[in-house]
């Protein structure tokens, strides 16, 4: 296996990656649901865990016509469960676990750009991390919904922002079926993964990013 110094490029996932906030989200999809009825929550909980990775805006969208049932999809009252959402998001994401090891790894890495490509909401990322104060690790940007990781990456290969060899470090089936579609290695990072998938085509898997930081540093990368 080459050097994980090698890439130019390193791409991060937020949730279940470098933030503990998957439970945030799957909390926050089920209270949001919840005046639905408890069984329509619980099934949009199973569709979210099912589709880790994937926009908030399909998810809520499906849950209204899939789930409830709607023939047709009122926007306003799609709105308001996506405000709902937010809501109990911004809360938990301010105040859950950042991923051990994120400062040694960026030192590790000094000559490669760093992103974020995630199906959470863009300007949401941005405050969490400008607040956070993580937002000045990632000097290729901070991407997210409502466009998708696919496009995304195929936007940013194209501009030259992304730049291969690359890797993408995330937790969900999709993260590592847009990696693959784009040409970019994959590690699989199962520390608080809520995903079933095996992810056999994965470059490696490992618990965290403390854990990519101990590779790199006993074995030179």
């Amino acid at each position: 296996m080459s050097s994980l110094q090698q890439y130019s490029t390193w791409v991060f996932d937020c949730d279940g990656v470098l933030l503990h906030s998957n439970r945030v989200k799957t909390d926050a999809f089920y209270r949001a649901a919840e005046p639905y009825g408890t069984d329509k929550a619980r099934a949009l909980v199973d569709y979210h865990i099912s589709n880790g990775g994937i926009s908030r805006y399909i998810k809520f969208r499906t849950f209204l016509s899939d789930i409830v049932g709607r023939e047709q999809v009122d926007e306003e009252e799609l709105d308001t469960l996506l405000q709902c959402y937010a809501g109990y998001v911004w809360e938990g994401l301010l105040s859950c676990e950042v991923a051990q090891g994120l400062e040694r790894l960026r030192a590790l890495t000094p000559r490669s750009s760093w992103l974020v490509v995630s199906g959470g909401d863009q300007a949401e990322l941005r405050a969490v991390f400008a607040e956070r104060g993580l937002a000045e690790y990632f000097d290729g940007g901070i991407y997210g919904s409502p466009d998708t990781k696919d496009e995304i990456l195929l936007r940013t290969i194209q501009s030259g922002v992304l730049r291969k060899p690359a890797l993408f470090l995330g937790d969900s089936r999709y993260d590592i079926e847009a990696a693959t579609r784009a040409g970019l290695d994959f590690v699989f990072l199962r520390r608080w993964s809520e995903s079933d998938h095996d992810f056999a085509g994965a470059l490696l898997k490992l618990e965290g990013i403390d854990s990519v930081v101990s590779l790199i540093e006993q074995k030179g990368g």
